[in-house]
């Protein structure tokens, strides 16, 4: 296949380039294009991808006007004049996607700087990543330059756009929307766009990027008809054209690109307890006693920072509150829960900062150096004597940005006032200059990857008796492949707050990035009057009413997410904290952990479905119902699994009611009484607190199992498969072992269950595979509406008939 290449020279302004893209096909599906103001392509070099090249049969033409490229699957256009780039679909002759004719790429020579700072001023000072060294500047020295990219697309059609990481900037759809990204406390950022328009891109550099409309309308409104990907730093234009029927279609095919997901362990998916902070050993055991007495449900608890005897984020535990390490985790083992700690990239005034500075593994602003392989082997060694050594299970790899440039209320260049939560540029640029200067702007966003390739690979190497569960605060395209959970950042208790998380979550999730979670009643209650997102509304915390009904209606959210997790600051977080059996909070909660429970079987055979075939659990509904229009930026609904899960986002005081659409195409089922309903009908429900409407899709099968304490306890307890009747459905009940990578060598087990509408049968189809511990003969009970029937399995296929 031939590339096509003009020599420009490189422009000290922004300007338009006639130079003629390298286009290559992946996948059939599949394409990647890169431009660039100087001869050959290059790579960016980020590790984003992790494919394995493979040929695939192309045909070329040349015209006067293009170079026409055609697989089997999609036609790739570049037009001869500008280089522009055209995606239309072979099959039914549709474009689907383009560069803009007129400009399709632009590029800027920056001068690059290296800040001098003056060591003798160095001192600590209180961040949004806690206790950092700070130095006055003494001087700015040119160093270099570097170019800045602009690419421009034009849609073809009506599509909504979905992805680009977890914001704060409270939106659904994307189209005409500006999002600023870089790493940030508050925003995860993922390269990676999903549309409802057969196609997906990836973005294959490390700087910030800018993604924005192009132009304005006449009115001054934003233009819709396209938009542009600003790329701050990069030595090329390098994307990605993903083909996909279907956005489970794209997804696959950028975890093709970049890597599967990580299987997390069966414990992940009960609740997990933490708050800022339990204060010793004595405190953690104690609390996860006071579970055990109340027999609520837990699965794991957390220790989160200040353990340390000197310094920060030194991997060390104090003596003096945490005696013993080992019998620490053993107390917790013995409870039958799981234990998580912790770390930080930004080792300061400590041993540990003392060795990785005296090797030259430490970078400006006192952070490790995660892309260097031998600092990433030195930092696991710290945690695995501490920790892993001694029993711990898991991961909470805090400030993985790894540093925030705008923590407190910095005045605005312009008018010297203050910025505030919504001025997401001024963050943006703040953010980028702070970690271009510790980092280079050519991969300033790339840091959270690399730090958690160290925690996995590393793991890996040590062992696979346990799987590697790394919670952390920011993200980037491939990093999937390496055991993360994400969770959103220090957000502030507000109701306005936890609207503008359902999206920002929804989002992240649709890059193909599945795991995210927050902390449930949000991270700060109170309002500290100094910095800019430590304002909480709720400074008397659980000794108030109104922060228990937050509290309780973030929980009721948050069972539908990948990870049910409770934590935050200023105020306690436990169960008890909310009232005693009997109360309406502590039982709202509760329900709501035993709900959870129950849904164990169905929600581990989702996380096997997305690491083996490339599902997202939890989806904007437009990934299931893309033709709706009503569901392309709905922010407050959204699907988990089968589930269409609505949140109540309002005081009840505030509103009484709460408008539910149903989205058209299927009939859905309301999971708390057994109603159904027609789609494409809004409803109006009453708020009720111990619940959130909840509706089952009809044509749906949904396994559940009884409640217990943790997880492991519920292993051979009957699985009830809960019908929805209303269309044929297919569902995979899968297991293994719970907690290690045996499944990667065939331990495993799958049932496909088949129901039939027409006949109202259900087929249990032959077991495929098996795994030590796996029981034999199991009890099914397969219960429709005011029906049920009792089946003991053998792992043969059995046929219900109702």
């Amino acid at each position: 296949m031939k590339r096509h290449i003009i020599t420009l020279l490189c422009a000290m302004t922004l300007a338009a380039s006639a130079q003629q893209p390298t286009v290559e096909f992946i996948t059939p599906e599949i394409v990647r294009v890169r431009w660039t103001t100087g001869n050959e392509p290059t790579d960016n070099g980020t590790g984003v991808c992790v494919y394995e090249r493979k040929d695939v049969k192309v045909k070329h033409k040349e015209t006067t006007e293009s170079s026409v490229l055609t697989s089997s699957a999609l036609t790739v256009t570049i037009d001869k004049t500008s280089g522009a780039v055209t995606f239309t679909d072979r099959k039914t002759g549709k474009t689907l996607f383009k560069e803009n004719t007129a400009l399709p790429h632009e590029a800027e020579t920056v001068f690059r700087e290296r800040i001098v700072y003056n060591d003798k001023t160095a001192r600590m000072e209180e961040t949004a990543n806690g206790k950092v060294t700070v130095k006055d500047i003494m001087r700015r020295d040119t160093t270099g330059t570097y170019t800045r990219y602009k690419v421009n697309f034009s849609y073809c059609g009506p599509e909504a756009v979905y992805g680009l990481g977890s914001h704060m900037e409270d939106y659904m759809n994307l189209r005409g929307k500006t999002i600023y990204l870089t790493q940030h406390n508050l925003k995860a950022m993922v390269p990676v766009i999903v549309t409802t328009g057969g196609y997906g891109l990836l973005f294959d550099a490390g700087c910030a990027m800018k993604f924005s409309p192009c132009g304005q309308t006449a009115d001054g409104h934003a233009e819709t008809s396209g938009f542009s990907m600003e790329l701050d730093a990069a030595k090329t234009v390098d994307y990605y054209f993903i083909r996909g029927e279907k956005p489970d279609d794209i997804v696959a095919g950028y975890r093709h690109l970049t890597g599967k997901v990580s299987l997390m362990p069966r414990y992940v998916f009960g609740y997990t307890q933490s708050k800022e902070r339990y204060v010793s050993s004595d405190d953690i055991i104690s609390t996860l006693r006071e579970y055990r007495r109340r027999h609520v449900p837990i699965d794991m608890i957390v220790q989160d920072w200040n353990y340390w005897p000197e310094g920060w984020g030194y991997m060390k535990m104090n003596p003096k509150h945490y005696p013993d390490p080992k019998a620490l985790a053993d107390s917790v083992h013995a409870m039958n829960a799981k234990l998580m700690i912790s770390i930080w990239p930004n080792p300061q005034y400590c041993p540990e900062e003392r060795d990785f500075r005296g090797r030259g593994f430490m970078l400006e602003h006192s952070v490790y150096d995660a892309f260097n392989a031998e600092a990433r082997k030195l930092y696991w060694k710290y945690a695995y004597d501490e920790f892993f050594s001694r029993g711990f299970d898991a991961w909470w790899c805090d400030s993985s940005e790894p540093l925030d440039g705008d923590w407190n209320k910095i005045p605005d260049q312009k008018d010297g006032k203050p910025y505030g939560r919504d001025d997401h540029e001024r963050r943006w640029q703040l953010n980028k200059d702070i970690l271009g200067d510790a980092l280079g702007a050519e991969r300033g966003s790339l840091y959270s990857l690399y730090h958690s390739q160290g925690i996995y690979e590393n793991q890996r190497l040590t062992t696979d008796s346990k799987r590697v569960v790394n919670l952390t605060r920011s993200s980037y395209a491939g990093q999937q492949r390496y055991g993360t959970i994400v969770w959103n950042g220090d957000t502030h208790a507000s109701w306005r707050s936890f609207r503008q998380q359902i999206p920002a979550g929804l989002n992240y999730m649709a890059t193909g990035n599945p795991y995210w979670t927050v902390d449930v009643g949000s991270f700060f209650t109170r309002d500290d009057g100094r910095r800019w997102f430590y304002t909480g509304e709720f400074p008397d915390g659980v000794k108030d009413d109104a922060y228990k009904e937050y509290y309780t209606r973030m929980f009721q959210w948050a069972t539908f997410l990948p990870m049910l997790r409770s934590h935050g600051s200023d105020t306690p977080r436990e169960i008890w904290q909310f009232g005693e059996p009997g109360t309406p909070y502590y039982d709202a909660i509760l329900k709501m952990i035993n709900l959870r429970y129950t849904l164990i079987p169905y929600i581990y055979s989702m996380a096997a479905r997305q690491t083996m075939h490339s599902y997202t659990m939890a989806r904007p509904a437009a990934f299931d119902f893309p033709t709706d229009q009503t569901v392309l930026d709905m922010k407050d609904e959204y699907m988990f699994g089968d589930f269409l899960v609505c949140p109540i986002t309002c005081p009840i005081a505030e509103k009484t009611h709460r408008k539910v659409y149903l989205p058209a195409g299927t009939d859905w089922t309301y999971y708390f009484n057994g109603t159904t309903y027609s789609g494409g009908q809004w409803l109006e429900m009453k708020v009720e607190t111990d619940k959130l409407p909840l509706f089952v899709r009809c044509g749906s099968i949904i396994p559940t199992t009884e409640v217990a304490e943790h997880t492991a306890a519920q292993t051979g307890k009957p699985i009830t498969l809960n019908i929805y009747p209303g269309a044929d459905v297919t569902f995979e009940l899968y297991e293994d072992e719970g907690d290690n990578y045996n499944y990667e060598h065939g331990a495993r087990s799958s049932i496909r269950l088949i129901w039939n509408e027409k006949k109202r049968k259900l087929t249990i189809d032959n077991r495929q595979g098996c795994f030590p511990g796996m029981q034999s003969e199991r009890v099914f009970i397969v219960k429709l509406p005011h029906e049920y029937r009792t089946v003991n399995y053998n792992g043969k296929k059995t046929t219900v008939r109702f």
